[in-house]
């Protein structure tokens, strides 16, 4: 990979000897970076909250101040700069801790210029990377939007008249269905057509948080607060600002958690943990679940008013078996998708087409978009069958039938013939040969082998 333009990066030198200072500059300078240097702590957070650094060189030691007091303070202002620490030989043990603080690299000391240069090279290439990946992930939620919004079908045709409306009332949304029937597309697609389109759009994953992480990831903390915060936290409420912020699986939050959410429903008012002060967030909520939580209310397992906080308007997302109709449209969307990415094929065969219609795509649209980008990943043909997209080759229901149609449990089928559908179905839906593994009991290995077998590969 190579380094942006060299008008496209700068760094900051951070360091109480001003021949050191000199010599990082000049090192950086001569590979294309602007830079600047100070001498202080205090310098360095005017430094950075007067400009943005794609590169920090933090000496440990700055005089009778530690960096390692004003590195949380850089990543605070500035979390995506890449830190590197300037250690002497006799402080690598607190290099360790400045990396385990968030740095990204260290320099011991005496340094040559190819070292500095080689460890900002790493850092900005690092960077860049990141930018990619993320700039990746943006294209591929906007494609999920335009993709799961190609529709025929009825019931999405209601769904999404209803959402439309609801877009602009800046209600609260609980978005209801299976696994992968695109409820966190629809947020998006609700966010982009209401008044806050150009506000941040924040998600939260509940199963991931405990009561204490709920607050601290919600809410934010101080410096201290508890141990490990190192540093204040300004929390995701406040990172979405007056946008919109998702709470993805809310029915998996704890009693503890629904109850400090209930609190912040009523009144959106909060206070960061370690932190006396009240603050309050305009910021519009929307939910969403696969849980089926008027049983979990009846079970005691779910709050009945943290429920109907969220129940103001409830948009239940049809599953792919109830859209048959735009099954086609979604899969070429995704081929179209795949092509564009240099996976080369361009077309569905009759076979795959009719396979893709009668599959019921239990994993629903994250099923069927993994099926297509597998099989345009490792297919050669321009043209995708059905095995090809883990589907299997149509097998006849008994030795003599004239119709052909997918293998049923009972019918007169061998226990071969059972496998082989069975571990096509698994792989379409697997994220990889490993997690498919898993769900099949068995080792990479062996399904490695099955599927050359069955000619899955």
């Amino acid at each position: 990979m190579s380094l942006p333009a060299p008008s496209a990066w700068s760094a900051l030198v951070v360091d109480d000897d001003p021949g050191v200072r000199q010599s990082i500059r000049l090192c950086v300078e001569a590979d294309g970076a602007r830079a600047l240097g100070v001498a202080t702590a205090s310098g360095a957070i005017e430094a950075i909250e007067r400009g943005r650094f794609d590169v920090v060189f933090l000496d440990l030691w700055l005089g009778a101040e530690s960096g390692l007091e004003v590195l949380p303070e850089i990543l605070r202002r500035q979390p995506d700069v890449g830190v590197i620490v300037i250690t002497a030989f006799a402080s690598f043990e607190t290099a360790v801790q400045a990396m385990k603080l968030g740095a990204a690299d260290y320099l011991p000391k005496p340094f040559t210029p190819e070292q500095v240069r080689h460890a900002a090279r790493r850092v900005v290439e690092a960077r860049l990377l990141r930018r990619q990946v993320d700039e990746m992930r943006e294209r591929l939620a906007r494609t999920d939007v335009e993709g799961s919004f190609r529709w025929e079908s009825p019931a999405y045709r209601n769904l999404l008249t209803t959402a439309a409306r609801v877009a602009a009332a800046d209600c609260v949304v609980l978005l209801r269905g299976e696994s992968g029937t695109g409820k966190n597309v629809l947020a998006r697609w609700i966010r982009e057509r209401s008044q806050r389109a150009s506000e941040p759009f924040v998600v939260v994953d509940c199963p991931a948080l405990s009561s204490p992480l709920m607050s601290s990831t919600l809410f934010g903390h101080k410096k201290g607060a508890f141990t490990g915060a190192i540093a204040d936290s300004p929390g995701k409420v406040q990172e979405a600002g007056r946008g919109t912020l998702l709470l993805d699986e809310v029915g998996d939050l704890d009693a503890e958690a629904q109850a400090r959410l209930l609190r912040f429903l009523n009144d959106r008012s909060y206070e960061r943990l370690g932190e006396a002060k009240e603050r309050t967030a305009d910021v519009r909520i929307l939910a969403a679940t696969n849980r089926p939580l008027e049983e979990f209310v009846k079970e005691g397992r779910f709050r009945e008013d943290l429920f109907y906080r969220l129940n103001v308007v409830t948009l239940t997302l049809p599953p792919l078996r109830e859209r048959r109709q735009d099954l086609l449209r979604l899969a070429n969307h995704y081929l179209a998708f795949a092509a564009q990415r240099g996976e080369g094929a361009r077309s569905f065969s009759p076979d795959a087409e009719a396979a893709i219609e009668q599959h019921s795509w239990p994993g629903n649209l994250r099923e069927l978009r993994n099926a297509v980008d597998r099989a345009a990943i490792l297919s050669d043909s321009p043209v995708l069958t059905a095995a090809d997209l883990g589907l299997g080759a149509l097998v006849e229901a008994g030795p003599n039938a004239e119709a052909r149609g997918p293998v049923v449990l009972g019918a007169d089928v061998s226990l071969e013939a059972l496998e082989r559908e069975h571990i096509a179905l698994v792989l379409a839906r697997a994220p990889t040969l490993e997690a498919a593994a898993r769900t099949l009991g068995i080792d990479s290995t062996t399904l490695q082998r099955k599927r050359k077998r069955y000619g899955l590969a």
